[in-house]
């Protein structure tokens, strides 16, 4: 049994959202370059040429990659033989994410009520999930989730006769609604079965996976290459402006759903995909 005190993971907290906020993933910035050596329109090939650009400035001079500093998402997986001590793990999350946005002077964007509209001044409380694992260490993930592609997400509870076709048209119809709004080109996690709460929590999750690395379940992977097909035909293009690519990437997460149903969930994520991983 290993002995952690929840300060370690509040100082983790901390410096992950400093840094997920300044500092696009290296696999992420690599999808641009990818983009531009198949991008056709002139203008989306500039587009991504800034992105490439803000990317590398934001990480240079510690500031933010994007104005929008997102509400914190933080996925937590505990090993079975960590016992943890100190004020409640939860607590400690939200104190860390408090730290990190004062001292990195990031933008906090939390409302205390969504019909209020009070800021909380410290952009907490964090969204928190919890995953139990085997073994002794915690593995942390830090997302920072803007809300310009946030709010362009979408579920549907689809019939089970409306099948695969009836999935890909759903997912179409969301990204071509999103349009220029969540900041493309864009990553698309998509959560299917389970029920409601599943199939979202899937889709968010679906998004931490790295550019290019396709689903172990043969189905899922076979989505996944269809909808970068189909989505990247509707040619919406870098931030709106028209273009070649519209999404750099799908993943699909899925989980068995009783014989009524067949939930879809679509996370959308703008070009960004923010997000810091730890092990303690």
């Amino acid at each position: 049994m290993r002995i952690l005190n929840t300060d370690i993971i509040k100082n983790a907290v901390e410096k992950m959202c400093i840094e997920a906020s300044y500092k696009i993933p290296e696999n992420i910035v690599r999808c641009y370059y990818d983009a531009l050596k198949i991008e056709e329109s002139p203008l989306a090939k500039q587009i991504l040429g800034q992105l490439i650009e803000n990317a590398n400035y934001a990480a240079s001079n510690n500031v933010p990659s994007c104005q929008d500093t997102g509400m914190v998402v933080v996925f937590l997986k505990i090993g079975r033989e960590v016992f943890l001590t100190g004020k409640p793990i939860e607590d400690m999350i939200n104190e860390g994410v408090a730290l990190g946005y004062e001292k990195g002077w990031l933008r906090k964007s939390v409302v205390s009520h969504p019909l209020e509209r009070i800021n909380t001044g410290t952009n907490t409380p964090a969204v928190i999930h919890f995953e139990f694992i085997d073994g002794d260490k915690v593995e942390i993930t830090v997302m920072p989730k803007g809300f310009g592609s946030e709010n362009m997400s979408a579920f549907a509870m689809l019939k089970p006769s409306d099948g695969i076709e009836g999935v890909r048209n759903f997912i179409l119809d969301t990204v071509e609604k999103a349009g220029p709004n969540a900041c493309p080109p864009l990553f698309i996690g998509i959560g299917l079965g389970g029920t409601a709460e599943k199939a979202m929590l899937l889709s968010k999750k679906a998004l931490l996976r790295n550019p290019g690395y396709r689903s172990t379940i043969k189905k899922d992977a076979e989505l996944e290459l269809q909808l970068i097909d189909l989505l990247n035909q509707t040619g919406i293009g870098a931030t709106g402006t028209g273009g070649t690519v519209t999404v750099f990437d799908v993943f699909v997460e899925s989980y068995p759903t009783h014989i009524a149903g067949l939930p879809v969930a679509v996370n959308i994520c703008c070009h960004a995909m923010r997000h810091k991983e730890t092990v303690i």
